[in-house]
């Protein structure tokens, strides 16, 4: 019978006070680097020999806070504050990439609550693997490379501390009665970050705080000439345009290479130094990708998301090339049912749609009345059968009359749905591109001049509405209205 291995650790730390935000964030950073840095050290050791001599083993860096009175803290934000005494705990991962964000929640809880916070090792394991793409210096090998199994000498990802227990409000109490601090677990935000990586090409670093998602090529297009002009002018204040593979540039002229292969969801990043630029994600059709989008993108914590895709038009007064605002969503996508049931509402979000309305009145030039010849708000029903004309419509179409529907498209239902879910301000443009209740089907020669025209002015109105939405008070976007009872101090 085989000895077990002997564990073996970084130091261990005694955990430290802090009534100063920043130096908190940095004390993070310091257990974070050495903590991955020896996890990379080991694997590099293991990698060079022919059998494993032991079993290593490296944490999470944790926060805490005890909130020990009941005195009410400043309400009027959504976040910085918790309900009641207590501890509070998250464990945090790449406290490089969240600097900015967890320094601000930190300091809004230090701020509110009077008391400082503490910073120590969790007993979460950090996994090899997420260690190493931290790193970013090399790939953990598949299963049966080595001559040992490598659970035997690290630790693996773990479902139980990736699941959106915390998020979907069903968490509970940690076991040392603690309670939580942060929606995600690091183990859960971690699987994000690499799963970003697979389905996008870029870095989580190049992730802005505003993000557009699209369904069609065309946007993808268009968003780089955007970005080319936008990179011309530097009043502009962006500073830099991400694609695919990690290309960066910064001058205007510069090309761009294209990578043989795209990834599953192309990104593309239009960078402010600030964070505040705009993210444009190309997800394609359908609710599942919209929500594996939303799903990984959400840890990141953005300011806002929009969908500025293609739908059907279901009225005959609409015409191709219209844009329809959704002011409700009908669900028919399922993708959802078991973290958010159709019975729970979606709201619109007034910031949201106000940011929207504007930025369509500018781009073209029509106000009031007048915008009623190209803008339809109202319902718009997310379904998950691209093909449901083939089908007796009596039953479909019936649906979409009762819920007053003017449009029908698979993402955005999907994408306002994990919004609302994540805490994460939502809202819908699209622009009709077919009307099959009406004999014009999305066939070659279809399009107009007009509906051209309308397409390139799409992309501009959601730059324009997230460029409206990034001059806001960051309390006015995250508003009361998406938090539930029980909600995390962080946002």
């Amino acid at each position: 019978m085989n000895e077990p291995l002997t564990l073996l650790t970084p130091p261990d730390h005694a955990p430290a006070v802090f009534d100063d935000a920043a130096k908190a964030v940095a004390r993070l950073e310091e257990l974070y680097q050495e903590a991955t840095g020896f996890l990379l050290e080991k694997f590099t050791d293991v990698m060079e020999t022919p059998a494993a001599s032991a079993r290593y083993r490296a944490f999470y860096p944790e926060v805490r806070i005890t909130v020990p009175s009941h005195w009410k803290a400043d309400s009027r934000l959504s976040f910085g504050h918790v309900s009641q005494p207590g501890t509070y705990v998250a464990t945090i991962t790449r406290p490089d990439l969240f600097r900015d964000y967890l320094t601000q929640q930190l300091g809004h809880l230090i701020r509110n609550h009077n008391v400082p916070v503490q910073v120590g090792l969790s007993s979460t394991p950090i996994p090899v693997h997420f260690a190493l793409a931290a790193r970013a210096v090399t790939n953990v090998p598949q299963e049966g490379v080595f001559d040992f199994s490598l659970r035997d000498v690290f630790d693996v990802p773990d479902l139980a501390n990736m699941n959106d227990d915390i998020v979907n409000g069903m968490a509970g109490a940690n076991p040392d009665g603690s309670w939580h601090l942060a929606p995600f677990t690091a183990q859960r935000v971690d699987y994000s970050l690499a799963r970003l990586q697979h389905y996008t090409a870029t870095a989580a670093e190049h992730f802005q705080n505003h993000i557009l998602f699209t369904n069609y090529q065309f946007y993808v297009d268009e968003f780089e000439q955007v970005a080319r002009r936008m990179l011309a002018d530097p009043a502009s204040g962006y500073t830099g345009f991400v694609s695919p593979g990690n290309h960066e540039i910064t001058q205007a002229d510069t090309p761009i290479p294209h990578l043989a292969k795209l990834p599953q969801m192309p990104t593309y990043h239009l960078k402010r130094a600030d964070g505040n630029g705009i993210t444009l994600v190309n997800i394609g059709v359908g609710p599942s990708n919209a929500k594996t989008a939303t799903d990984h993108i959400a840890v990141l914590r953005p300011h806002a998301w929009l969908m500025v895709g293609h739908c059907a038009g279901l009225r005959n007064s609409q015409q191709l090339g219209d844009f329809v605002l959704a002011h409700a969503y009908l669900r028919e996508d399922h993708v959802l049912d078991d973290d958010l049931p159709v019975w729970v509402p979606i709201p619109a979000l007034a910031e949201i749609q106000i940011a929207l309305q504007e930025a369509v009145a500018e781009v073209t030039r029509l106000e009031g009345y007048e915008l009623k010849r190209i803008m339809r708000t109202g319902t718009v029903a997310t379904i998950d059968n691209r093909n449901w004309e083939l089908r007796d419509q009596s039953g479909p179409v019936q649906r979409l009359s009762q819920s007053r529907a003017v449009a029908l498209d698979m993402e955005s239902a999907t994408i306002a749905a994990n919004g609302f879910r994540f805490r994460v301000p939502y809202g819908t443009l699209l622009c009709v591109s077919d009307k099959p209740l009406h004999g014009e089907l999305k066939l070659p020669g279809m399009a107009t001049e007009f509906y051209r025209t309308q397409v390139e002015s799409h992309l501009l109105i959601g730059i324009r509405a997230m460029e409206k939405l990034r001059d806001m008070p960051l309390e006015r976007i995250h508003s009361r209205k998406l938090r539930s009872f029980e909600e995390t101090a962080f946002l």
